[in-house]
């Protein structure tokens, strides 16, 4: 069997991708009501045997408002005006959607300021404060 695979190493079988050709919106004059050259792809995220967990939740959420309630990732191509090239860009844009849920995210350890960094943080308010006292009028009659 066919299958495409991921720059992190997943595979994907191309009979778990789903093509259907549609209508273009955009250039190409009286061409672009005759002939559907661009793809709708199909890939059903939540019931891929290809996917590891982890990046099928990773995936689930990156897709957004791409994805149906049933877990079906609908990705639509309609850069290019010929069938083919928006074909391969549809599983061009799968693909870099996979590697990107492939990444773990690091885990941020929250953190204080520092010592240093909290001095220097009171330092540019008392100045600050001075330039304000400064400014007041002679006769404020606050002091």
């Amino acid at each position: 069997m066919a299958q495409i695979v991921a720059a992190c190493g997943i595979a994907i079988e191309m009979d778990e991708l789903h093509f259907d050709s549609i209508r273009a919106s955009g250039p190409g004059g009286q061409h672009v009501n005759k002939v559907a050259t661009a793809i709708q792809l199909r890939f059903n995220v939540a019931g891929s045997p290809s996917l590891p967990e982890g990046v099928r939740q990773r995936l689930l959420v990156l897709a957004g408002n791409r994805l149906t309630l049933d877990g079906v990732l609908i990705i639509e191509a309609r850069r290019f005006r010929s069938q083919e090239m928006n074909r391969r860009d549809a599983i061009a844009r799968l693909l870099a959607l996979v590697e990107q849920a492939a990444r773990v995210p690091k885990r941020r350890r929250p953190t204080k300021p520092g010592l240093g960094a909290r001095k220097r943080r009171l330092e540019a308010k008392k100045v600050r404060g001075k330039i304000k006292h400064g400014r007041r009028s002679v006769g404020s009659g606050d002091e």
